[in-house]
């Protein structure tokens, strides 16, 4: 897809990692030129993922193969190679990769790889210029570094799922893996930041990151309001903090989201409901005000929009400038005009057979995003990569 090479063609990366951070942050790499090859453990069958199914890719006659569709998110653009580390000869192998790579990416527990002589401050020695990047649950330092980390525990110990969910009901995790991809998105920039400094000065460093910093930075408003005030926030649904109206609201025949961010606006909202007195009314003339009388305010509003239908809302308030919007279901998603216009659902041809994929959202001028490389089944590139002098050297297919 596009003549051009990749931002990063050239640069080499040694994927350690499975489940969903780490393989987020080398198929971006990946994404963007970088040539990356995914160890995978035999012994196991590979990435964990690939057995996270169903739905699976089939071949023409039926039989699944182990792309599931959750691997198969995070793992293109990647080459599969079966090692073994436990063992001395796949130790050397790793080794003997690490030296030709740029980028050693791995997520196992804090100290996992010493005993295999495979972490930073063993290879560090004979490879000072290696950009060494540890994704962990909790980093490599602190009184819960030994502990196990995945996505929900994450989202829990982090206090997004405190402010996730109806008020009066159960804290709420995020539909996806949020945490996970959110980490994997922080040890991307802070890779190329490493790597920058590396081409800049020759040396190399390691990165630690942790699922749950990445989930504490990202609680944004809302950690910092409780920093700046000492109050706990508490779950609102869908409704915002700091700014009222900005909710889902039900229509006659599904829901809308508004998002009325200044007062203008809010004058706007009233006069397509025929209610501009509500602009006027103390109680709401100020986003303020209205912070102050939510409960009032959408007592009015949600009777107001529930006689519309939701297309009558979204027309109505899209033509006087009120932002607003549907909330789609994926189907709905993936066959709309806006995807396929960002070429955000893409098909490649995996060695079983088609497959459809999301897309990447960065759009270069001129070094745009290729996908050169499907989601591989498990160790599909072994032999073809360890016989090479080269071993991180991709020929065109």
């Amino acid at each position: 897809m596009g003549g051009s090479e990749g931002a990063l063609a050239g640069v080499k990366v040694l994927d350690l990692t499975r489940i969903l951070a780490g393989p987020t942050c080398t198929q971006l790499l990946g994404d963007l030129g970088a040539s990356v090859l995914k160890i995978e453990n035999p012994a196991t069958g590979g990435d964990d993922t690939r057995q996270w199914g169903p739905p699976y890719v089939t071949d023409a006659e039926g039989r699944q193969s182990d792309l599931s569709a959750y691997f198969m998110a995070a793992n293109r653009n990647k080459r599969s190679v079966a090692v073994d580390i436990a063992t001395p000869e796949g130790q050397e192998t790793i080794r003997r990769l690490a030296a030709a790579a740029d980028i050693l990416v791995e997520n196992f527990k804090p100290g996992g790889l010493a005993k295999y002589g495979l972490d930073y401050s063993t290879l560090s020695r004979d490879l000072p210029g290696l950009v060494y990047c540890s994704i962990s649950g909790y980093g490599q330092t602190g009184p819960n570094a030994a502990k196990p980390g995945y996505d929900l525990m994450a989202q829990g110990f982090g206090g997004i799922m405190s402010l996730t969910g109806e008020p009066k009901g159960a804290p709420m995790k995020v539909g996806v893996g949020i945490a996970d991809v959110m980490c994997g998105m922080y040890a991307c920039v802070g890779i190329l930041a490493a790597l920058r400094h590396r081409d800049r000065t020759g040396e190399g460093q390691q990165i630690d990151i942790a699922l749950v910093d990445s989930q504490v930075a990202w609680l944004i408003n809302e950690g910092v309001n409780y920093l700046t005030s000492g109050e706990v926030p508490q779950r609102r649904g869908n409704g915002h903090p700091n700014i009222v109206p900005y909710d889902v609201y039900a229509t006659s025949d599904g829901h809308v989201i508004l998002a009325v961010g200044n007062d203008r606006q809010f004058a706007r909202l009233c006069a397509m409901l025929g209610r501009d007195e509500l602009a006027r009314d103390l109680r709401f003339a100020t986003n303020p005000d209205r912070l102050e009388h939510r409960d009032a305010l959408n007592a009015v509003l949600r009777p107001a929009l529930a006689a519309m239908t939701a297309a009558e809302v979204i027309s109505a308030l899209e033509a006087r400038g009120v932002p607003v919007g549907p909330v789609q279901t994926l189907d709905q998603v993936f066959s709309g005009e806006q995807v396929a216009a960002r070429d955000m659902k893409i098909g490649m041809r995996a060695d079983p057979g088609p497959v459809s994929l999301i897309g990447n959202p960065l759009k270069f001028s001129r070094t745009p995003v290729r996908y050169r490389r499907p989601p591989p089944v498990f160790g599909a590139d072994t032999g073809a990569v360890l016989q090479r002098s080269d071993p991180f050297d991709e020929p065109e297919d």
